[in-house]
């Protein structure tokens, strides 16, 4: 299920998909052998090479304003990375390293037109051979069919997985067409009427489901949730089904805490989700004081759907919604085993091509619905016009939740809420494990959109936005990032020292513990968002500026000449970030730990039920490099821990947190996991290291 957390993660948030026209089978030329060295390259030609330890291959094409770049790297017998640069060597799209074998996706949209570089190199010491390949490079079109027929090149090809995009105005159908495969298997091609895992999109369908309970007189929202669920813990604070809607409730992520045991998402069923809660120590913020994305509130949620009304959550939704709706190619999936007809199989790359790992568990409530674009539709237009309730719930649902402070926390019930371009937006993107959607409600204009994959490299919310654009544009005002970048504004004559009023610490308000940092050395400009790397950004007026690497831009905002705050301009959205005081964090940027051994032992979790082994080793490849600590768990396998500028803290892959801490005798005796959603997971140490 998507996290609004991530959405606020610039490097993984515009992966745009390519796309434009698909290529023949007769523009390949024949593979062209070459060891690391700069080639030229163009859209179909196939280029084959080698690697070796310390070698990258760099691939030179021109490309124009405005240019949707999409290719593939096809992974022999090497892990490879690949990063796209301009003539003057700067980063101008993420850096592109999923799956160790097989296609290594590479897809952007080069903003100027010049010389680029695709650079592929071996991931650390692996070596091996590779297949280069641009599929995909052509100018943006105007027209927003062609658009969508661009945006879903990807999801046309020929054996893959596909998708579909469904635009509706006024009660009639604007736009309605499927991409690619429903099922690789047999080869079904997908269709409009195809029902598919909206992931985190169901949420808005439990919000009402909650909703139509309240106002037959079933439940209110500001119930205490243990009145319905009494046998979960009393933390001392009341959660309201009100805080479970609105991700307030202080309550673990439970796929985000289910996933530090090692065990797959698939795995987790409903009950687990309750046990989790159960086993929480303590919340993790008062309830209403904190905007935290959870899923487990929203699978509380159906679980108090089916006390108050007692079917099962699936035949609730079914009779009260879907039925009544016309909906009659949508399905609440209540575990993976449940078949459902007709449905797209969920494919996500692997080695040796696309692979099938199937749907989470425990999903309901917080995800699990299939549905058919067409269908979503029918809710869209039901959101503007209810035909189940009354409008007052949609009206509920639409409207922005209050934190305890007074501030508002982008989010009604089971909705995001924002602008695009001066116009009034509700929306909510999703995913599982491979399948992806989104669903935009833009009700001032009496229309919406929802586009969805079944590959899990399709991004729902970038697409699903720039279509919003194409298509309703005409209700929008005028796109303000593209008008500053057109301003008179010389940013090479731009004294760089007058950044330094914008150096500093913001925090993400829909996401406080994501922290954007600002930084100038020399004459270079930086930011790094919490836990990603530092990214370069350029001015294009004297308070706002753009990162390089992906499409996004941020706005300073200045109070008697002291920067307060930041708008980030991204994927249509306006996200605002508060300047936070970061004296303490650069205090503790000299920390770094004396004695690893330490560190070194045996832990484990009550909470989770898990155990940690912390070791000392040398890096594989370099006998002469210092020793690191590596985290190890049993299913999650060794994961290296690397301080953190904070003390006695420690990070690792998949956004892990470790923070030490020490007795009165001055010893490790356990320590703390932060990991996303979930944070504070108790570790203590059980056994000091052996020999």
């Amino acid at each position: 299920m998507i996290a609004s957390v991530v959405d606020h993660r610039w490097t993984r948030l515009l992966l745009t998909p390519g796309a434009v026209l698909a290529l023949a089978a007769s523009v390949a030329s024949a593979p062209v052998a070459l060891s690391a060295q700069t080639t030229a390259i163009e859209r179909g030609q196939l280029r084959a090479g080698s690697l070796a330890t310390g070698d990258t291959a760099r691939f030179t094409f021109e490309a124009g304003d405005d240019y949707l770049l999409y290719g593939e790297v096809n992974q022999l017998s090497v892990d490879v990375v690949v990063t796209l640069t301009n003539a003057e060597g700067t980063a101008v799209g993420p850096t592109w390293d999923t799956p160790a074998r097989g296609p290594e996706t590479f897809s952007t949209t080069i903003r100027e037109a010049g010389t680029y570089t695709l650079h592929v190199a071996p991931f650390e010491d692996e070596e091996g051979d590779f297949e280069v390949q641009i599929l995909q490079l052509e100018e943006r079109s105007d027209d927003p069919e062609d658009l969508a027929d661009q945006l879903m090149f990807a999801y046309s090809r020929p054996g893959g997985p596909g998708g579909a995009v469904q635009v509706w105005r006024d009660g009639r159908t604007v736009f309605s067409k499927a991409y690619g495969l429903a099922d690789l298997t047999h080869e079904i091609p997908f269709r409009t009427t195809t029902p598919t895992n909206i992931g985190s999109t169901s949420k808005q369908f439990t919000a009402f489901a909650v909703l139509l309970q309240a106002d037959r007189g079933h439940l209110d929202l500001d119930d205490d949730i243990r009145e319905h669920v009494p046998e979960l813990p009393a933390f001392g604070e009341v959660i309201t089904i009100r805080h479970l809607l609105t991700h307030t409730s202080g309550l673990r992520e439970f796929l985000n805490s289910f996933g530090l045991t090692g065990a797959p998402a698939s795995a987790v069923s409903r009950e687990q989700v309750i046990t989790i809660v159960q086993q929480q120590p303590a919340l993790q913020n008062s309830p209403g004081d904190e905007w935290n994305y959870n899923n487990t509130a929203f699978s509380l949620a159906s679980t108090i759907v089916e006390r108050t009304s007692g079917q099962d959550f699936d035949d609730f939704v079914r009779e009260h919604i879907f039925e009544p709706l016309g909906m009659h190619a949508s399905y609440v999936r209540m575990n993976p085993t449940v078949l459902i007809p007709g449905r797209a199989d969920g494919y996500t790359p692997g080695g040796s091509g696309w692979t099938a790992p199937g749907d989470l568990g425990g999903a309901v409530g917080a995800g699990g619905i299939y549905a058919s674009v067409e269908d979503l539709q029918r809710w869209g237009e039901h959101m503007l016009d209810p035909k189940v309730g009354s409008p007052e719930l949609v009206e509920w649902m639409m409207t922005e939740d209050t934190l305890n402070d007074g501030e508002g926390s982008g989010y009604g019930l089971g909705l995001f809420i924002d602008e695009q371009r001066g116009l009034l937006r509700r929306h909510h993107g999703g995913a599982d494990i491979s399948h992806r959607s989104m669903i935009v409600h833009y009700p001032e204009i009496e229309a919406g959109l929802t586009v969805q994959s079944n590959a899990a490299t399709f991004n729902s919310g970038d697409v699903a936005f720039q279509l919003g654009a194409a298509f309703f544009g005409d209700a929008m005002e005028p796109d303000e990032a593209a008008l500053v970048a057109d301003a008179e504004f010389d940013p090479d004559g731009w004294d760089r020292a007058e950044f330094d009023v914008f150096e500093g610490s913001y925090s993400i308000d829909p996401a406080p513990q994501m922290v954007a940092r600002f930084w100038r050395e020399g004459e270079t400009l930086y930011t790094q968002l919490t836990g990603q790397q530092a990214l370069e950004v350029a001015p294009v007026s004297p308070t706002r500026f753009r990162v390089l690497a992906v499409d996004a831009q941020f706005e300073f905002e200045l109070e008697d000449g002291e920067a307060v705050g930041a708008i980030l301009y991204q994927n249509g959205q306006e996200t605002h970030a508060t300047r936070v005081d970061d004296d303490e964090a650069e205090e503790s940027e000299e920390w770094a730990p004396t004695d690893l051994d330490d560190y070194v032992g045996r832990f484990y979790s009550d909470e989770i039920e898990t155990f940690y082994e912390i070791r000392l080793e040398a890096p594989e490849d370099d006998s002469d490099a210092a020793p690191r600590l590596v985290l190890n768990q049993l299913w999650m396998g060794d994961r290296v821990l690397r301080p953190s500028s904070t003390e006695e803290t420690f990070t690792a892959s998949g956004g892990m947190t470790v923070q030490f801490e020490r007795d009165r005798h001055g010893s490790i005796s356990g320590f703390y996991v932060d990991v996303t959603r979930s944070r504070d997971i108790k570790f203590v140490r059980v056994a000091a290291a052996t020999d």
